[in-house]
């Protein structure tokens, strides 16, 4: 099983990143890679089990499913049921931690999945630079100016 692991601070209070991280078919508005989503079966974009599908600015098609969200950790785990990618398996959670010496907030994004062996060096950087770190730099810009 390859992991990636991504980690950042921002700025910004740990409430109002939230308020972005939250909305699970938010994406288009806080990364530079997502051009639509929508939530499947006009379901509630904070109920575990919805799935998204949002489509990707080369053309791909993804599908994920919310397995978890705590607006008390900060934190929503979901699962790729569809991708481009050559990945199964695959869980990511995104969490916030309240920095206390002033108003940031540390960001982590990660996941677990399987994969062939030939391609695991592959996924394990873009995943991390193409998706995490990309997601992370493309929401610093949009809270932060």
């Amino acid at each position: 099983m390859a992991q990636v692991y991504v980690s950042s601070v921002l700025s910004t209070s740990v409430d109002k990143v939230w308020a972005v991280i939250r909305d699970f078919n938010g994406l288009p508005n806080w990364t530079s890679f997502v051009v639509e989503s929508r939530i499947e079966q006009g379901r509630p974009a904070d109920q575990i089990g919805c799935v998204r599908a949002f489509r990707l600015t080369d053309g791909g098609a993804i599908r994920e499913k919310l397995i978890a969200l705590s607006d008390y950790d900060y934190s929503c785990s979901y699962a790729i049921l569809e991708s481009p990618m050559a990945v199964e398996n695959y869980v990511a959670t995104i969490r916030l931690l309240p920095i206390t010496d002033g108003e940031g907030t540390f960001v982590e994004w990660s996941a677990e999945f399987d994969y062939t062996p030939e391609t695991e060096a592959e996924l394990v950087s873009h995943i991390g630079i193409n998706v995490f770190q990309a997601g992370i730099n493309s929401l610093k810009e949009k809270l932060q100016g």
